[in-house]
């Protein structure tokens, strides 16, 4: 408006919009994975953006926790923005004690990190969990492995790695050293050799590291998966995998993609110490989050999304002294997807605003439809059109796929 300084449209830096043609692909991978959480029992579980820093701080490491939004609200408290899901579900697990146990959820809501933004790397982002609560068996550890595994088949991935390793085999390393090893795959053999020197580690840890066997435990998962219809050329021992974060006391594993070279898209394992933090008593817990970005990234590469721009399978069309709402009610009543034009305008016009949308069909109502009690049904991706009862319309429309 004249006089006022105009706001520039834009969105924070490592922040992002998702226009239809995108909000459809991600939540056609979101409803896949929800359907093959929910096969293998698992429950949603919603929690805060919010919880007080205190509950964050010090869970993830030093150099996560200075990724973390940490901010005082209005009241003076302390509070910082979910940087994960494990930990909020820790918290859940400390608050409401007589929950069932094994407690089985997941959980599919946004985090928030304030990484420098690059390439697979935003500020906010959606994370897919599921985790077991309250069990101490390996066929834990095996069932949430299995839940991954069919969760990246179901989503239409045939070819990929599940890494799978024991962090108790580092019990005797530092830290600080662990999460040089597991850089491996980054900057290779000399590379985490040379941070090792620097660091005034042994360089030949690496090779010790590289030596390690199966542990017990993991013999009785692999068995485990066996059972639960894993193919062991899936799953490989990886002795230098570590996963970063400080809280993994037992199984870990991470989940690769073949020809995907972004990184892995699953990661997770086993934490039997995090939620004491909270209750003052060790609760077991293993679970895994799948990196939804990556996920969605690697579906694109592979053509596993679906083609579609709008969620709207017709659109009927306005002519001067036709009501054509009743027509659309009865659509939206058998369950099709319908817009309505809301104004009479030249058919061309009309057929011009649904191809650009992307709308599959239109049907047409015009006066001379309305007088021999059909409509004309086009096609607008072969062209085709045909003259139909509005009940044949309906049973071609609800055998249309959409993609």
């Amino acid at each position: 408006m004249k006089g006022e300084t105009m706001i520039k449209a834009q969105t924070l830096k490592g922040f992002r919009d998702f226009l239809p043609v995108d909000a459809i692909k991600r939540q056609f991978v979101v409803g896949k994975i929800k359907t093959a959480f929910e096969r293998f029992g698992f429950d949603p579980l919603e929690t805060p953006a919010l919880e007080y820093a205190e509950t964050l701080l010090g869970k993830y490491g030093d150099e996560a926790d200075k990724l973390l939004y940490v901010f005082e609200d209005r009241g003076g408290r302390k509070v910082g923005m979910r940087y994960d899901q494990t930990v909020p579900l820790a918290r859940v697990v400390a608050q409401y004690q007589n929950l069932p146990k094994p407690f089985k959820r997941y959980q599919i809501q946004p985090v928030w990190r304030a990484e420098n933004p690059q390439k697979g790397r935003y500020r906010e982002f959606l994370q897919c969990d599921a985790d077991i609560v309250g069990d101490t068996s390996p066929l834990s550890d095996a069932e949430v492995i299995a839940l991954a595994i069919k969760t990246i088949e179901s989503l239409g991935f045939r070819t990929f790695r599940v890494f799978i390793n024991d962090r108790t085999l580092f019990d005797d390393i530092p830290l600080s050293a662990i999460t040089i090893v597991d850089k491996l795959k980054k900057i290779g053999e000399e590379g985490v050799k040379k941070e090792l020197l620097e660091k005034k580690f042994d360089p030949s840890l690496l090779s010790q590291v590289k030596n390690n066997k199966p542990t017990q435990n993991l013999r009785q998962i692999l068995t485990a998966l066996s059972s639960l219809g894993v193919s062991e050329k899936i799953v490989q021992f990886e002795p230098t995998l570590a996963r970063g974060l400080d809280y993994y006391t037992g199984t870990i594993f991470e989940i690769a993609i073949d020809g995907y070279l972004a990184g892995s898209v699953c990661g997770g394992g086993r934490y039997d110490n995090l939620i004491g933090q909270f209750t003052g008593k060790d609760v077991p817990a293993v679970g895994f989050a799948f990196g939804f970005d990556r996920i969605v990234e690697a579906m694109e590469q592979f053509n596993l999304l679906p083609n579609m721009s709008t969620v709207t399978r017709a659109l009927v069309t306005a002519f001067e002294n036709i009501d054509s709402r009743t027509l659309t009610s009865s659509l939206r009543k058998a369950g099709i997807n319908t817009e309505l034009f809301y104004e009479p305008a030249k058919l061309d016009k009309q057929l011009k605003y649904a191809d650009r949308k992307g709308i599959p069909y239109v049907i047409i109502q015009g006066p001379d439809e309305v007088k021999r009690g059909v409509v004309k049904l086009k096609n607008l991706q072969t062209k085709e059109q045909e003259e139909l009862a509005v009940e044949e319309v309906i049973k071609k429309l609800k055998e249309f796929k959409g993609v």
